[in-house]
């Protein structure tokens, strides 16, 4: 048997095309439900590609931004993923390259003869040639990529409401305005707006291009959940600042009908936010309102006279990061505090890091660790949406100083959680 893992040609699209899961119909996801997905199922049904897809689909990998690595196990295709290009914002503002990890699969025929680790390991490689010193994915099984350096970095809740039980805690009245818009105002104030919400919150992420596109074409989704409607607020000198895109599904079921499904949420001031929630908790002819991809720390909570209104359903894993370069990494982003400590990251060397609220350094030593760690742990600390006390606790994470612990939660801390409601 012989393994090549390469790029993939433009002749080669196609066939690297079938392999995927999205394209040929095999499960993309594990059957589980997800905090991404507002509907009553697990996740939408896949249906196989047409020639036709297949073909635009080829015509779109020839872009700079997507890179593809294929596995030829013998001179056919067996396996693949690509790399995409986009920008990360870390603590501090800075908007760093990601070499995001997606489009991953290995035919079933082909399992289990280490077909993956080679494709990852040189999609990796090429990242670090390319200066990127982060890579990140949103992993369809949760058991697949730690083997290889990646770890939860953030985490999205999906959450329930019956419209009977909102009552807000204090009055609002709204300096702006809200308006329904059509798909193709829509399409043009998403990434406006999105450009606005990503440079102030850490773990956000740039869009593809054409994320967006589809939302002007309007049409009814495959899974029946119904058309988009496309809801604007307005701030009081006519400046968009918040958007929501939500469906009213129709269902046979009583006990699923009049639910609010609400697709994307974003808002760049508290009126913005509260004018939004205020209509979409008491819309017309609906009972119940279900929000999907919300950050952990969803403010809607503490505004509600019954904090016990708003039901936590799921919880999900959302971007895992895996440090490429730690000493690049640790100095890319700000800290909450000054202090200086000596991380052991096994496999990579021990690293003193001298940080400060305004920058930090990070210089390869040999000192006596505070803290050690491997390269996984590392990745969900980055962000500061997990604790090194809670990875401690876990036993994943070990204290040398007493005290070290405390000392990098309070660097590391956020002033948010880390969110990010765009994936790739």
């Amino acid at each position: 048997m012989a393994i090549e893992i390469r790029p993939v040609t433009r002749d080669e699209a196609t066939e690297y095309l079938r392999v995927l899961p999205y394209v040929n119909g095999f499960p993309q996801e594990e059957p589980e439900a997800s905090a991404w997905y507002a509907g009553s199922a697990a996740w939408p049904p896949q249906v196989p590609r047409t020639a036709a897809d297949l073909e635009r689909y080829a015509e779109e990998m020839q872009a700079d931004w997507f890179r593809p690595q294929a596995a030829f196990v013998d001179g056919k295709i067996a396996g693949g993923s690509a790399i995409v290009s986009v920008q990360l914002t870390v603590p501090g503002g800075q908007q760093v390259a990601l070499g995001g990890v997606t489009s991953t699969a290995v035919l079933p025929t082909y399992r289990r003869r280490g077909l993956l680790r080679k494709i990852m390991a040189a999609m990796l490689d090429d990242c670090r040639e390319r200066g990127e010193f982060l890579a990140g994915l949103s992993a369809s099984e949760g058991t697949i990529y730690g083997r290889y350096g990646f770890s939860p970095a953030t985490f999205q809740h999906r959450w329930e409401v019956r419209r009977t039980d909102v009552a807000f805690r204090t009055e609002f009245t709204d300096p702006g305005g809200l308006e329904l818009v059509d798909g193709a105002v829509a399409a043009e104030l998403w990434p406006v707006l999105h450009e606005q919400v990503r440079a102030v919150r850490v773990g956000e992420i740039s869009p593809l291009p054409g994320k967006w596109d589809g939302l002007a074409g309007g049409g009814l989704p495959a899974d029946g959940s119904g058309p988009a409607h496309h809801l604007v607020h307005r701030d009081a000198g006519g400046a968009v600042d918040g958007a929501a895109i939500f469906r009213l599904p129709w269902s046979p079921d009583p006990e699923r009908a009049g639910v609010l499904q609400v697709e994307a949420f974003e808002a760049l001031t508290s009126d913005a936010y509260r004018a939004l929630w205020e209509l979409l908790l008491d819309f017309d002819l609906t009972k119940q309102v279900v929000a999907a991809r919300r950050p952990v720390d969803e403010a809607l909570r503490w505004m509600l006279t019954n904090p016990r209104a708003l039901k936590l359903t799921r919880t999900r894993d959302n971007l895992w990061l895996c440090i490429l370069d730690v000493r690049r990494a640790l100095e890319v982003r700000t800290y909450a505090a000054t202090d200086s400590l000596v991380l052991d990251v096994h496999g990579s060397g021990r690293w003193r890091l001298d940080a400060a609220p305004d920058g930090a350094t990070c210089k390869a030593v040999d000192e006596d660790a505070d803290v050690s760690l491997t390269v996984n742990e590392l990745g969900s600390l980055y962000l500061g949406g997990v604790r090194a006390s809670e990875l401690a606790s876990a036993g994943r994470v070990a204290e040398h100083a007493p005290g070290a612990l405390s000392r990098l939660d309070a660097l590391l801390r956020p002033d948010r959680a880390p969110h990010n409601a765009v994936g790739f």
